[in-house]
């Protein structure tokens, strides 16, 4: 008999997440605030989905959830509809937002209280990512909690690992947000300099990609800021909001994150010029803004 499984949440990661549980063959069941992106889940892929997450992790193994932020994440786990109260002793409770990590310890303790174990597990790799199985994972846990789920999460994963106990993983997604911001405005300055010299860009891409300058931005993302183009991968908003998380726990840790205040700065004023639904690489569009070409 397959493990059963529940999701909750079928954004633009969520819902091929799930699919891949579905075609992987484990029984899946899943839940949505908006219930019509549920049944176009079911139509899709099969399963079947309930009205509540308290109803859809009722009798799962593994229940996992991909929301916004730490307030959606308490809306659909605590109170008599939240997935708590559906779970039973000895399941498992993963949760793939990218949260605070006093969330992932609040969660790892009410979990604990009704005998269920849990896993702060926030990933990386875009809606392509999602849609394509090749996440990565960032975990923290225990061990065994770790082993007994991570062959379910290669459905939609190439890369998991346990970082340390609960709230690691978090706080791994923060490094992570971290890295990207700086070379992402280190890429939109080298191209608008490029711009700016007269330069081709793909001809400069393409020779200094090959060098210590090379990144998945560059690779994945040039093209596309060269030619002013920011509808792909990871928005704005969600950036601001992760980088925020950052600096918060920079303050409690001591970290200084003098560069990365700074980006998410320059994402505020991408806010401002109404690109909260562009995606990262959008730090050129600031730019050109500020130095329009004569």
């Amino acid at each position: 008999m397959s493990k059963m499984c529940t999701f909750i949440g079928l954004g633009v990661m969520g819902y091929p997440m799930a699919g891949h549980l579905q075609q992987a063959g484990f029984n899946v069941c899943v839940y949505n605030r908006t219930a019509s992106k549920s049944q176009q889940w079911v139509e899709q892929y099969g399963g079947r989905s309930a009205a509540t997450p308290e109803q859809a992790a009722q009798g799962a193994d593994f229940v996992f959830v991909c929301v916004g932020n730490d307030d959606d994440v308490r809306s659909v786990i605590y109170g008599e509809n939240g997935a708590l109260a559906g779970m039973h002793e000895g399941a498992l409770l993963v949760d793939h937002t990218t949260t605070s990590a006093e969330l992932a310890r609040e969660l790892g303790d009410a979990a604990k209280a009704q005998g269920i174990a849990f896993i702060d597990a926030p990933v990386s790799g875009g809606q392509a990512g999602a849609e394509n199985g090749v996440l990565t994972v960032m975990c923290g846990g225990s061990d065994a909690a770790f082993a007994k789920v991570q062959p379910v999460m290669a459905a939609y994963s190439r890369f998991s690992q346990l970082q340390g106990d609960i709230g690691s993983g978090q706080l791994c997604k923060m490094v992570n947000q971290i890295c990207i911001a700086g070379v992402v405005q280190g890429l939109a300055e080298g191209l608008h300099f490029a711009k700016k010299a007269g330069l081709d860009g793909d001809k400069v891409v393409e020779t200094i990609a090959k060098g210590a300058a090379g990144s998945w931005q560059m690779e994945n993302r040039h093209q596309t800021m060269w030619q002013g183009e920011y509808e792909f991968g990871f928005a704005v908003d969600w950036m601001r909001k992760d980088l925020g998380i950052a600096l918060d726990e920079a303050r409690n840790n001591g970290a200084s994150l003098g560069l990365t205040a700074l980006v998410d700065q320059y994402y505020s004023d991408v806010q401002a010029m109404g690109g909260g639904r562009f995606d990262t690489s959008s730090l050129l569009a600031r730019l050109e803004k500020l130095n329009p070409s004569k």
